[in-house]
């Protein structure tokens, strides 16, 4: 198993061939297939892949359970960190928050991040209360910026900067 980070209750592992079915099945499911993209077996083996994405299992520490996965780019030449796609499939435990918050204290502390941001459909409610709550600024919206099944959708653009972080969660 080939770690990324842990948290107090996740393994975060890079993902490997093999879990390319269960990432495909996660971002299908109907609690999920709303709120993400949906890639194809070859764009997520290419993701794997390439140098400046990042494709991760969310486990479970207790029994090495998946319970979801999520992917980011890092761009070294910007020190910006992007959350691309998250999706968890145990919900409202907590997991999404342990994980968000564990990615930004490892990014903020073990690479040259000064900033770090994602995008989220203005219809997820859940989502945004979880990066309000960790500290991340609404930047703004993108109207209409998304088309699935012959409909437009808007999104919000969040961030949190390298002194931002650090003032909201050093002890």
């Amino acid at each position: 198993m080939n770690i990324f980070y842990l948290t107090k209750r996740l393994n975060i592992r890079y993902a490997t061939e093999e879990d390319i079915n269960y990432i495909m099945e996660t971002e299908r499911s109907i609690e999920n297939k709303d709120f993400i993209f949906q890639g194809t077996y070859e764009s997520h083996k290419h993701e794997i892949n390439a140098n400046e994405l990042l494709l991760l299992i969310i486990e479970k520490k207790i029994d090495n359970e998946k319970i979801g996965f999520f992917l980011s780019s890092y761009d070294q030449k910007s020190d910006v960190f992007e959350l691309r796609r998250i999706a968890i499939n145990l919900k409202n435990q907590g997991y999404g928050y342990e994980l968000i918050l564990g990615l930004m204290e490892h990014v903020f502390n073990n690479l040259s991040i000064n900033r770090f941001w994602l995008d989220v459909f203005d219809y997820n409610k859940h989502g945004i209360h979880i990066y309000e709550k960790l500290g991340m600024q609404r930047d703004g919206i993108i109207r209409e910026g998304y088309k699935s099944n012959g409909i437009y959708k808007s999104y919000y653009i969040y961030s949190i900067l390298k002194n931002e972080y650090f003032e909201k969660f050093s002890i």
